[in-house]
């Protein structure tokens, strides 16, 4: 029994099929579903967990050397909320684009977590380094 670290299965599973350069999404509660690759729904209420809280537990054990957010996040959310994401993006690449051209890379990422989130496209996709 995991007595330690992320304690879900399924992100488990997931997390040891990411190889390198292979991207996983880490979603709000409204982003769209994508039949295409594996979805683990982890959202349980308004904001529990959040993007942020998933984040934090993945980095300790998964090497991300790039990540992508919209554009629209930024023209979307305070200056905390920006900060607070900058925090914990801190050691990685981040590049903003388009929220359309952002989901056109959904498809080839291993997996998606889906959160609670409620802040205004807080999704992100990270790239193994």
């Amino acid at each position: 029994m995991l007595i330690t670290g992320i304690l879900n299965p399924q992100i488990n599973s997931l997390l040891a099929r990411v190889r390198h350069t292979n991207t996983l999404v880490i979603s709000d509660r409204g982003f769209p579903f994508w039949p295409m690759i594996e979805t683990v729904d982890i959202s349980l209420v308004d904001n529990v967990p959040t993007v942020l809280d998933v984040l934090r537990a993945l980095r300790p054990n998964f090497n991300i050397g790039k990540a992508w957010m919209a554009q629209e996040f930024v023209q979307q959310n305070t200056a905390a909320t920006r900060s607070a994401f900058l925090k914990a993006l801190r050691g990685i690449e981040l590049k903003y684009e388009p929220h359309a051209e952002f989901k056109k890379r959904v498809p080839q990422a291993v997996g998606l977590i889906r959160t609670g989130d409620t802040i205004q496209y807080a999704n992100m996709i990270l790239e193994s380094a």
